[in-house]
């Protein structure tokens, strides 16, 4: 993965006036930070920012950053939003080098149409969005794909399934669902429906057998009229 040369200032002023400032001039505060230096507070430009990491890559996009004629390889590893706008309030730099393993959070793209399902009229879910891996900078994949062509009702795809590329691992659970192909809606909730009517029908039964008792009762229990009166009282 090519890296993407963002300028940076370093030196920025602190504090949450100075950086309300930096944002009004179109600036984004952030801290680089990593390999056991200190945090270093630096700004970058808004533009600058969202066109780095816009592309194919997206977050976790590969950063030269410049800093005061020096390269610093690094990553964006955080990045805070304005609750009410959206806009990018402060970012988190990482610095990496090219050698060494980090982690990253990849998305998962689900390509290629199930024919097979949509013929049957299931659908195909998605449980899983994004993979954490485990790779080399320069190794990780912009996105993992997942092509569901050739699955029927009943398929699952899972972690296990993946065709990682050479360097990235991962240590999610091999048997989690990424996605999984669905009968219809219709007949799932059926089945339901059908139990339903099985105990309501049970229900009327017991209800008519009760009267019949009810009824053979009153007979035998002819000669006393006022306790029969009262028993009917009851049931009502």
């Amino acid at each position: 993965m090519p890296e993407i040369t963002l300028p940076a200032v370093v030196g920025r002023p602190t504090g949450s006036r100075a950086a309300n400032r930096l944002r009004a001039s179109g600036q984004i505060p952030g801290v680089l930070y990593g390999h056991g230096t200190d945090p270093l507070p630096i700004a970058v430009e808004a533009r600058a920012l969202r066109s780095a990491l816009s592309g194919d890559a997206g977050l976790n996009a590969l950063l030269s950053l410049e800093l005061d004629g020096r390269a610093q390889l690094a990553m964006a590893k955080d990045i805070q939003r304005d609750p009410v706008r959206g806009t990018v309030s402060h970012v988190d730099f990482l610095l990496v080098n090219r050698d060494e393993i980090i982690t990253a959070d990849i998305p998962i793209q689900v390509v290629g149409d199930a024919q097979a399902v949509l013929r049957a009229d299931g659908v195909v879910d998605q449980s899983l969005f994004t993979l954490t891996v485990h790779a080399k900078p320069g190794d990780l994949p912009h996105a993992i794909e997942v092509d569901v062509s050739d699955m029927v009702i009943g398929d699952a795809i899972r972690v296990d399934d993946l065709d990682l590329p050479a360097g990235v691992h991962t240590d999610q659970d091999p048997e989690t669902a990424i996605v999984v192909a669905q009968a219809p809606q219709a007949e799932v909730a059926a089945e339901p429906e059908a139990g339903a009517e099985g105990a309501a029908d049970t229900g009327a039964g017991g209800a008519e057998g009760t009267g019949g008792d009810a009824g053979q009762s009153g007979q035998s229990g002819g000669g006393s009229d006022s306790s029969g009166s009262g028993s009917s009282g009851d049931s009502a």
